[in-house]
């Protein structure tokens, strides 16, 4: 069995996959006379209009997985992007790859803070939402359309998801 090490998500260390969702370091202004700070323009997200996209606003409940967590599958939406923002603080795991064919050595693993969202850019390969702890309730926006937008592979190989200071020792 393979290991992938978790790493913190960070803008700079998330951006080839997409973008993080978070009110630090956002571009941010006071509206409705003073009394609500908007929180601008925090992800890129890619409905696939030009192929009769339109986006979707839903609620997935994820429930905890078994530890340690083994990483044996992977999708990807080839039409548009897929955003994952908690409703709560929960401790969830992101694990992607990069876009296109999918290359297991571009494998990436996240710890995500609980308040932390992630949307995953057109194309990239992630596995479904994979929570801690407790149940955890996401808003998810991502694209709605006549045509499937998922693909599924299974990995010819199983990956445990170990922590840094684990690999260390």
């Amino acid at each position: 069995m393979k290991t992938l090490t978790l790493e913190p998500l960070t803008r700079e260390a998330f951006a080839p996959f997409g973008d993080v969702i978070e009110l630090e370091g956002a571009r941010h202004f006071p509206i409705n006379a003073g009394t609500t700070e908007r929180f601008h323009d925090l992800a890129n997200v890619d409905i696939g209009f030009e192929s009769g996209g339109r986006p979707l606003i839903n609620v997935f409940r994820g429930q905890p997985r078994p530890q340690p967590v083994a990483i044996s599958m992977m999708e990807r939406h080839p039409l548009g992007s897929q955003a994952f923002v908690p409703l709560a603080q929960v401790r969830y795991l992101v694990v992607v790859a990069p876009a296109g064919e999918f290359d297991a050595a571009g494998l990436r693993a996240f710890h995500a803070r609980g308040w932390q969202g992630v949307n995953y850019a057109r194309g990239v390969w992630h596995h479904p939402l994979i929570v801690l702890d407790r149940e955890g309730d996401f808003i998810v926006v991502d694209r709605g359309g006549d045509q499937p937008n998922c693909d599924e592979i299974a990995l010819p190989e199983t990956y445990t998801l170990i922590e840094a200071a684990a690999r260390a020792a």
